[in-house]
């Protein structure tokens, strides 16, 4: 152990949240510690975003704030990595040459060495790698969750979409083979996970490199057959790519979730054809028929551009049509802002700020009336909730704890009465295990599993204030509680309350109107599609 203690501080989409977890298992394996709560770090690592016009002036704003703190720190180093690091490389050093490392999106691997040549060599470390050198999976992790996990697929995007930057800082895509991913979401269910999210740029792209089609399809049937499974989520497809095998694979496939992240971006063909998306307005709306036709209770969220260059009020009443029609659960939405490096940045016909900020407010008004009138139609229903922590900001004041719903949505609930009770490692893939009548409720912990019935509904999230109908411990439960306890530290401590660093959401984003602060490529496969996985931020 070299006794230094490490922070990383993750900006943007799933994939970078996947790496972080990357980056803090080499920093331990390396021999660092994580800090402790309000303590201050001996390596804080930025693991950076490009895709938010703003993201230059966040990262230097930060990196600003840790000047003074360096100073009063002897042999504090300080290191940046991720997209914007990929892209600007040595130019960061130039704004903050009080940055001891810079590190890109292809060699994360480097971190724990580039640390060290900085502190033997008394100077800043740049090393950027112009494509993957080790796929992150094979890299040791620190998981910020014991009952969800991301599993990556695939790495880097195929796609040319005019506003998004991510593929040329991610590279082209590159998959893993089936057997790897299947190996590695067993090892993850056998240490506790009762869910992974498979993650990629563009997850139903997967296999082409591999010269399989249908690969995708297989990867979730064949993940239906892992014993102790009991959610599957993927993000995010892209429409182009989306097939009928995959509709078919997530009716028929006990664990998979019903509930699907499937970028629109824009309900005008004209604007589709400028983003050079390859779908059009109809193709998209056939397969949400053809989703809901074969799972009527799926839950279907998207990501929207709004302003693109070009957009007329005709185009943007195009997409308003598409939202109703569509009846989304949810979306992120986006105000456009020109990305240097982007096609999209030097188009002709850029919108007023004024515009796009009106056409958002009317975007978001009628997205939150329709997301309303879904949730309010499941008032009266009960839900399966699998418990987590941090997602409810106010449960501390208001005697709640939340989780998500087997389609993804928020549920706040009350735990202090259960009607059944059982204990264990939980049923096998999607299957129900037996309840046992208690006469006392026990306490129910992050990665345990709830039943209740919703009581409210607001248009981001549900409410259960009635008594609990059954509650499960789950051996991710157990974990949790051991590392409250003290006794197992790693992720599961990361979980409590007192820890004080962020707790990572793993799983589906939560989905609420963004900030008016505009985004560039706000691509909609947030972690996982081609450029879309990537842009679509994390809501904490």
């Amino acid at each position: 152990m070299n006794g230094r203690s490490y922070e990383v501080r993750t900006f943007g989409c799933q994939m970078n949240v996947h790496d972080s977890e990357r980056l803090c298992g080499l920093l331990e394996s390396a021999g660092y510690s994580p800090v402790d709560p309000g303590g201050e770090a001996d390596v804080v690592v930025f693991n950076t975003c490009a895709v938010r016009e703003n993201a230059d002036n966040r990262l230097y704003g930060n990196l600003g704030q840790l000047v003074p703190v360096k100073k009063g720190h002897p042999g504090m180093q300080i290191a940046v990595g991720g997209c914007l690091a990929q892209k600007d490389r040595a130019a960061i050093l130039d704004r903050a040459p009080w940055v001891d490392v810079v590190f890109g999106t292809h060699n994360l691997h480097r971190l724990p060495v580039l640390l060290e040549r900085a502190r033997h060599n008394a100077a800043a470390q740049v090393e950027i790698a112009e494509a993957l050198e080790v796929f992150p999976s094979s890299l040791p992790t620190r998981r910020a969750s014991h009952h969800s996990a991301w599993v990556s697929i695939s790495v880097g995007c195929d796609n040319t979409c005019t506003f998004c930057i991510v593929p040329s800082l991610r590279g082209r895509e590159r998959d893993r083979r089936p057997g790897d991913v299947l190996a590695e979401v067993e090892a993850l269910v056998a240490e506790g996970a009762l869910e992974i999210t498979l993650l990629g740029q563009n997850v139903n792209s997967y296999g082409r490199s591999l010269g399989d089609s249908g690969a995708f399809a297989k990867l979730l049937a064949a993940c239906g057959r892992v014993d102790g499974l009991e959610r599957v989520r993927f993000t995010s497809p892209h429409p182009r790519d989306f097939t009928d095998d995959v509709i078919e694979a997530m009716a028929t496939t006990s664990n998979v979730c019903h509930q699907l992240h499937m970028p629109l971006q824009s309900g005008s063909d004209t604007v589709l054809r400028r983003m050079r998306r390859s779908y059009r307005r109809d193709r998209f709306l056939g397969i949400v028929e053809r989703v809901r036709a074969a799972m009527p209770d799926a839950a279907i969220t998207t990501d929207i551009i709004v302003g693109f260059p070009g957009e007329t009020e005709a185009d943007f009443a195009d997409t308003l049509d598409v939202v109703r029609a569509a009846r989304f659960s949810g979306a992120f939405t986006f105000q456009y802002s020109p990305r240097p490096g982007t096609p999209a940045a030097t188009m002709d016909a850029q919108v007023d700020r004024a515009t796009v900020a009106d056409r958002y407010t009317r975007l978001v008004a009628l997205q939150d009336e329709i997301s309303w009138a879904e949730n309010r139609a499941l008032v009266g229903r009960r839900v399966e909730v699998l418990v987590s922590e941090g997602e409810g900001r106010k449960d501390g004041a208001t005697g709640r704890m939340s989780g998500r719903a087997r389609d993804g949505r928020l549920v706040h609930f009350r735990a202090d009465e259960a009607a059944s009770s059982s204990t264990g490692s939980g049923p096998r893939a999607g299957g129900a295990a037996p309840a046992v009548a208690v006469a006392v409720a026990p306490t129910v912990r992050p990665g345990d599993v709830v039943e209740t019935v919703v009581t409210r509904a607001a248009p981001h999230h549900l409410t259960a204030d009635g008594p609990l109908r059954s509650h499960r411990a789950t051996r991710a439960g157990d974990a949790w509680a051991l590392g409250r306890d003290g006794d197992g530290g790693g992720a599961a401590a990361a979980q409590q309350p007192a820890d004080g660093r962020p707790i990572v959401t793993l799983g589906i984003p939560s989905l609420r109107p963004s900030s008016p602060d505009p985004v560039g490529p706000a691509s909609a496969d947030a972690a996982s599609a081609g450029a879309d996985a990537c842009c679509t931020p994390v809501r904490r």
